[in-house]
């Protein structure tokens, strides 16, 4: 573990100059201090005595609404803190920008806020702390991300592979075998996993892979007015939705269009947001636990912090069915 000392022998100053820095003293500059700030993320220095006078943690939120219910976050946070609080913990919940991450390195902000782990929720592959989570020495916790070759982060999930298997064995039985899929560009773990899952569920069960099957855009309702007419053409009678939120849109792209749903075509999301019973028809989708996964959240940053490196937590998908799923349409020239 490093020390002032080595902080100071690294940039050839004081050890008292070091302290102030580390301890915001007024007569320490600006400059100095986040010299002293980014010396110590690198040399691995944890400041024991800020961290003894409380109990403190942090979870980082960004691209999530979270402050209802009604919202993706909401859960998971709950079932963090149910997990967290009862053990003494403090936790902050941070809002974090683009902006804000380039102005400011990681382990400095962890370091004087006195965050002793984090929880983070929401993060693109395009943020640029994602970088530095690769070397960071704060114990760290990523939400449908995975960080590779340090022990000092993990990942809590939902598994998609599982999720996929579910849904197009459903619409198999229901005599599905065009299936395809829109959803967000591939510029997120999570996005490039539910891809990869529904390749893979589609390659396990003996069904056509065609390019044209799938529709990827950024914006959601210009997607599913691009692609469900296009996917329909296609052939397609059943399309798998990255996000709820998509699977909704298509819903109301259908309405306008006069395609029916499920007579049409049928339609899975994946989340289980509470707006999906609602939906007209509700909406057949693949559920994650959020609460649950709030909970092993706390859990593995629990093990990274007493010292056990874990990789990631995948819990167990459900397929919740509904009423946006129904028998394949028969073509005309299958009826003759």
């Amino acid at each position: 573990m490093a020390t002032i000392n080595d902080i100071a022998t690294k940039l050839g100053i004081s050890k008292s100059t070091v302290s102030k820095g580390l301890n915001n003293a007024t007569d320490v500059s600006d400059e100095m201090r986040k010299r002293i700030l980014e010396t110590a993320v690198e040399l691995g220095y944890t400041n024991k005595r800020l961290q003894k006078k409380i109990k403190k943690l942090c979870i980082l939120i960004e691209n999530m609404d979270y402050t209802t219910p009604n919202h993706f976050g909401y859960d998971l946070i709950l079932g963090f803190k149910q997990m967290a609080e009862p053990e003494g913990w403090l936790i902050d919940i941070v809002p974090i920008t683009i902006d804000f991450q380039k102005l400011t390195p990681y382990g400095v902000f962890m370091m004087q806020q006195g965050y002793q782990a984090a929880f983070i929720l929401g993060f693109s592959l395009l943020d640029p702390w994602m970088a530095e989570f690769h070397s960071c020495k704060f114990p760290t916790v990523l939400y449908d991300n995975y960080i590779k070759d340090n022990p000092y982060m993990a990942s809590v999930g939902c598994d998609s592979e599982e999720g996929f298997d579910l849904a197009v064995r459903h619409l198999m039985r229901l005599g599905h075998r065009k299936i395809g899929l829109i959803s967000g560009p591939l510029d997120s773990y999570i996005l490039k996993a539910r891809y990869h899952a529904y390749l893979e569920a589609l390659d396990k069960h003996g069904l056509e892979i065609n390019e044209n099957f799938i529709g990827l855009g950024y914006y959601v309702a210009e997607s599913t007015r691009t692609y469900i007419p296009k996917l329909l053409k296609e052939g397609v009678t059943a399309i798998l939705f990255s996000h709820d939120i998509r699977a909704i849109s298509a819903i109301t792209e259908c309405d306008d269009r006069d395609i029916r749903i499920p007579e049409d075509l049928s339609i899975i999301g994946f989340d289980d947001l509470p707006m999906t019973s609602f939906t007209t028809p509700p909406l057949t989708t693949i559920r994650q636990d959020r609460i649950a996964l709030g909970k092993c959240g706390f859990y593995a940053l629990s093990c990274l912090l007493n010292h056990v490196a874990i990789g990631s937590i995948l819990l167990r998908a459900s397929l919740i069915i509904r009423e946006s799923t129904g028998p394949a349409k028969i073509s005309d020239q299958q009826k003759i």
